[in-house]
C-alpha cells in the first residue's frame, strides 16, 4: 500500500507542515514543507499540496488535485477530483471547484517573461467541472462559473459565467444564497 508523504523538504531551511486537528490524508498524497492547514483537512488519493500553501478549516483537496504552492485557501472549500490550482492563487471561504477545473497563472507560457498571477475566487463562488479560469481573473462573490466555461475576464459578484469565452449573465434565482459546504 502506498503511503502519504507529509513533510516533503524542498529547501534546507523549510519547516515541517502544520496540520490542524482531524486531518484525513489518503494514500499517495504529498504535502510539502511550509504548508499550514486548519482543522478538518481531507485529501483524496494522490493529492499534492506544495510549499507555502495556507488552508483554512474544513478544506477538501480531491483525488489527483494539485495545489502548486504560494496559495491562500479559505475555510469550507471543496476542490474536487483533478482540480489544478497554480502558484499565486487566492480562494475565499465557502468556494466549490468542480472536477478537473483548471486555474491558470501564466498569460503567455514560454513566450514572455512576466509575473505569475493566479486567479482569485471570492467567497461563495462556484466553478463547474472542466472550467478554465485564466491568469489574474477574479470570480466575484457568489458567482457561478458553468461547466466547461473559459473565463477570460473578471466575473462580477452574483453573476453566471458560461461559454467559451465566457459571457456574463444574471445569476438565476435558484443559484442565489451562497454555498453550503460542510
Amino acid at each position: 500500500m502506498e503511503e502519504a508523504t507529509i513533510g516533503n523538504e524542498y529547501r534546507q531551511d523549510s519547516r515541517s507542515p502544520v496540520l490542524g486537528a482531524d486531518a484525513t490524508i489518503r494514500s499517495g498524497t504529498i504535502i510539502y514543507d511550509d504548508v499550514v492547514s486548519g482543522d478538518g483537512l481531507k485529501t483524496g488519493h494522490n493529492a499534492v499540496i506544495r510549499e507555502r500553501t495556507i488552508l483554512g478549516d474544513n478544506v477538501l483537496v480531491g483525488t489527483n488535485a494539485v495545489i502548486d504552492g504560494d496559495t491562500d485557501i479559505g475555510s469550507n472549500v471543496s476542490l474536487q477530483t483533478g482540480v489544478y490550482v497554480p502558484t499565486n492563487t487566492t480562494i475565499g471561504d465557502n468556494v466549490f471547484v468542480g472536477p478537473h477545473a483548471v486555474l491558470t497563472n501564466d498569460p503567455a507560457p514560454l513566450r514572455t517573461e512576466g509575473d505569475l498571477r493566479g486567479p482569485t475566487l471570492e467567497e461563495h463562488s462556484s466553478v463547474g467541472a472542466n472550467a478554465t479560469i485564466l491568469p489574474g481573473v477574479t470570480v466575484g462573490r457568489g458567482s457561478f462559473v458553468g461547466a466547461g466555461a473559459v473565463v477570460t475576464r473578471d466575473v462580477p459578484p452574483e453573476r453566471l459565467a458560461i461559454g467559451a469565452p465566457a459571457t456574463h449573465e444574471p445569476l438565476p434565482k435558484q443559484l442565489h444564497g451562497g454555498n453550503r459546504i460542510e
